[in-house]
């Protein structure tokens, strides 16, 4: 790959989003694997399936949020770094990536010691059972040895894509991929190591992405390097990104909130079998927003950068063409999981009580998902351009104003309350997309007639 990224200003809108695109969305599609394998291993293992995939299923708050103070310094970071470089100022780029690593190295220190210090009270705030507690407190106690590894992986590869560099980025999710699939059998069953075994494959396999991330961006491909002189934290820098980067981090932080509310209002109205059958659903909604995620990460450099360059006109094409794509994609798959919910649902779990109730429950969690491809391109887009109000606006209404209270008022509305809990979700939904399209329409329309401006000014004699 050319060792500038000028080309982000100069090639033609469609086919640059699509070669950025698709080792992302690839990327995203592999790190969905990465992320259900061990889910899929463990809910087949014999007689206690069941119960360690809902155990599992606990953690998985926790180690959302752990993946969201990554996205907290990162998501705001590589976009700020983008923008530095459409602006022509790639020392400012290079800084701001050297000071979020050095913070997500600290950061990822105090949640280790956070983990291991509290880790069931976590888990039992988050709705283990006194059925579930050891498989969950097992899992969490080796993964928290392994998040380092998390921060540095998920937030340094975000600077990688940031500067165009897509099939790098994506062989860092590969790579930990193919170790996590192939070491979670070996420790599992031929080890006997149980869910142990599975946290100890996700910790080496993250271990292995993390080298070849630093060793990538100190290396001589990049075009920003990690370097001694970039890590001194510098506050004017940093700062900007973690307040850009709250939108994200309220959007995947607050996913822990959310599952500890449809876990407790399931556990109370469905016992076991339903907080089981929420594993399943949230990791169907993973294999829905990933590859949206990846489709977003495409586009954001090419909308950072031509922001910081003020070219309106691209910085709108990219917009309408991640708007079309993401919007096709999100309609398509609603389709599939309403047509073959057993299909999605099977992938997680062996045929029994837990694979009906999770079919019947997925039609109703994903009913508004078709519309989503709006809310992802709208809110990425706030995000690529620096927006940090707006972005976290529409990430708090979604999440805080609709989500969290719909979740324990609708089971008050219906007779069938544990089928309420999860008709929350689509009602949420359909409410916050018309929300964020309406705030889009004005914001960005002011967006673009500022740039136009700017340009103007500029070039003016």
């Amino acid at each position: 790959m050319d060792q500038d990224n000028r080309y982000l200003g100069t090639a033609p809108v469609g086919g640059l989003l699509f070669r950025l695109a698709i080792p992302t969305i690839a990327a995203q599609l592999i790190n969905m694997l990465y992320n259900v394998v061990d889910r899929i291993y463990i809910g087949h293992m014999p007689d206690v399936g069941d119960l360690a995939l809902t155990g599992v299923g606990v953690c998985m708050p926790v180690i959302m949020i752990v993946a969201a103070f990554a996205v907290l310094i990162s998501g705001g970071g590589a976009p700020r770094a983008s923008i530095f470089m459409g602006e022509g100022d790639p020392k400012a780029a290079e800084d701001t990536m050297g000071s979020c690593f050095t913070l997500q190295v600290i950061v990822s220190l105090l949640l280790t010691a956070a983990l291991l210090l509290w880790h069931r009270p976590f888990l039992l705030a988050f709705g283990a059972s006194e059925n579930t507690i050891e498989y969950a407190a097992s899992y969490l106690q080796i993964y928290a040895l392994g998040t380092v590894f998390v921060q540095l992986t998920l937030g340094m590869n975000s600077f990688i894509t940031a500067q165009g560099f897509t099939k790098v980025g994506m062989l860092t999710v590969l790579l930990g991929a193919v170790c996590n699939i192939i070491l979670d059998p070996v420790f599992i069953y031929l080890l006997g190591m149980g869910v142990r075994g599975a946290a100890l494959a996700t910790v080496l396999s993250q271990g292995a992405s993390c080298a070849w991330v630093v060793a990538f961006l100190a290396g001589r491909r990049t075009i920003l390097r990690l370097k001694r002189g970039t890590l001194p934290i510098r506050p004017k820098l940093v700062l900007p990104c973690v307040a850009l980067g709250l939108a994200p981090f309220i959007m995947q932080s607050s996913e822990s909130v959310i599952s500890l509310a449809f876990n407790s209002s399931l556990y109370r109205y469905g016992g076991d079998v339903a907080v089981g059958s929420m594993t399943i659903l949230t990791s169907v909604m993973q294999f829905a927003m990933l590859p949206l995620q990846g489709l977003s990460q495409g586009a954001q450099p090419i909308s950072s950068y031509n922001y910081g360059a003020r070219n309106a006109a691209r910085v709108r094409q990219v917009f309408r063409l991640l708007l079309a794509v993401s919007a096709a994609y999100s309609v398509t798959l609603w389709a599939m999981i309403m047509l073959f919910p057993q299909v999605f649902a099977g992938i997680f779990t062996p045929a029994g009580p837990l694979l009906d109730y999770s079919a019947r429950a997925l039609r109703i969690y994903c009913g508004a998902l078709g519309l989503f491809g709006v809310q992802v391109a709208c809110q990425m887009t706030f995000m690529s351009l620096g927006q940090t109000v707006c972005s976290a606006t529409v990430a708090i209404v979604r999440k805080f104003v609709l989500l969290l209270p719909l979740i324990f008022l609708m089971p008050h509305l219906m007779a069938d309350q544990a089928t309420a809990v999860y008709l929350a979700e689509p009602v949420a939904d359909v409410i916050a997309v018309t929300f964020t399209a309406i705030l889009f329409f004005f914001r960005f329309r002011a967006i673009l007639r500022k740039l136009s401006a700017e340009r103007e000014a500029k070039e003016r004699p």
